[in-house]
């Protein structure tokens, strides 16, 4: 698969560039919950709020010259009581911008794998419930169900992506033909 277009991943080591070398014309985009997340690991919990405050204004900012404005000012805030957060951002900064090109409504598609992580869970615990399966269709049978059942005590039980037509003509305007809606 070639026209592999964007790509949301966690902050592993050495996977953008493994995705790079699979996929040269991939945009990486690290996962912004992880990035928070392991920001607030250098810091003390007293600070949390003030740094997910601030962090959130640079998420959300309107573009990424914007973002990049709003991390310096957060840079000075907050370099001297906790550098290797800041140094985390500078580092991952390259694979944390992409998805400020997009507008706002498709970011909340992009910006996180916690989808990916939730449907990961359930065919994990699925797959471990049964052991193990006598064909590969049998395997696939199953997950395909765990698919299909509703989430329970959640509020979009389906599962399915609010908005994902409106996504997918945003995405083909960004990356043209690779985007195909078959």
């Amino acid at each position: 698969v070639e026209d592999i277009c964007l790509i949301a991943c966690d902050g592993l080591k050495g996977l953008p560039e493994a995705l790079n070398s699979l996929w040269p014309r991939a945009d990486i985009q690290w996962c912004v919950v992880h990035l928070v997340r392991a920001s607030l690991r250098y810091a003390s919990k007293r600070y949390w709020g003030q740094i997910t405050k601030s962090l959130r204004s640079i998420y959300t900012a309107s573009n990424s010259e914007a973002a990049q404005v709003l991390f310096e000012e957060f840079a000075d805030e907050w370099e001297d009581r906790c550098p290797a957060m800041i140094r985390m951002w500078r580092t991952s900064w390259e694979n944390f911008v992409p998805f400020l090109e997009f507008p706002p409504d498709i970011r909340k598609l992009v910006y996180t794998t916690n989808q990916i992580e939730s449907l990961n869970a359930r065919f994990r615990q699925a797959t471990r419930r049964r052991g193990h399966f006598p064909t590969d269709q049998a395997a696939l049978k199953v997950l395909y169900l765990v698919i299909r059942k509703p989430l329970k005590n959640r509020t979009n039980i389906t599962g399915k992506t609010v908005g994902w037509m409106q996504a997918l003509n945003t995405l083909s305007i960004y990356y043209g033909d690779s985007i195909n809606a078959q």
